[in-house]
């Protein structure tokens, strides 16, 4: 089943990097690359070949100094999968009611994807405990400020469009946590197997984060 999640261990560095489609070998150097850059969580997407696979080799990869959790989860027999792989924390890109459900029942994180104001207070009211607002780079984060004024106990974590250049700005909205997709993990970094940039791009999210929090 899922390996313990830390809330302490996430909330000093709020930062998931999401694993999109890669294959199992690619994810093993991707996440090793990211830890080598102080990145601290990751997610594998559970429409990544060979997912289970690729959420055992994030954790191993990880050795400890990273949260691996589950993406794109949109069925229980998804969570299930996920889980029996070791995913510490579940992502959905959807308000799946039975999905939330679930994980509150077996006590495992859920940040759960939805945009508009509704759907972003049911997601928590059904027990999200943090809610993936997606994506993010539509609406930018000036969208996230206007939504904290009537909604200021939701905890959001803006995905899409979030880079080192752009955090400040989404934390300064009042993001509580950050996922990145493509701007760490690109496709032609992977092509180009430069795991350099992916230490570097890990580094520079992490050094902004510090900077926008006043952590250092």
């Amino acid at each position: 089943m899922g390996t313990d999640f830390s809330w302490d261990r996430f909330e000093a560095l709020p930062i998931v990097g999401i694993l999109r489609g890669f294959e199992v070998d690619t994810v093993r150097l991707l996440v090793e690359a990211a830890a080598r850059g102080g990145l601290g969580s990751v997610e594998v997407t559970m429409n990544s070949p060979s997912a289970r696979e690729a959420i055992a080799a994030a954790i191993e990869a990880g050795a400890g100094e990273l949260q691996v959790g589950a993406g794109t989860v949109c069925t229980l027999e998804d969570l299930e999968q996920a889980l029996e792989a070791g995913a510490a924390f579940i992502v959905t890109p959807v308000v799946s009611a039975d999905v939330i459900t679930a994980c509150r029942e077996r006590s495992v994180p859920v940040m759960a994807g939805a945009l508009t104001p509704s759907e972003i207070y049911g997601a928590w009211t059904l027990g999200a405990d943090m809610v993936k607002v997606f994506p993010a780079n539509q609406f930018g984060p000036g969208y996230l400020k206007d939504l904290k004024g009537p909604l200021p106990q939701i905890r959001l974590m803006p995905t899409g469009g979030v880079d080192a250049s752009t955090l400040g700005e989404f934390y300064s909205a009042g993001a509580s946590a950050f996922g990145v997709g493509g701007a760490l993990f690109s496709t032609s970094i992977v092509a180009a197997a430069s795991w350099d940039k992916v230490e570097e791009g890990a580094r520079s999210l992490v050094e902004a984060y510090r900077s926008a929090s006043g952590g250092g």
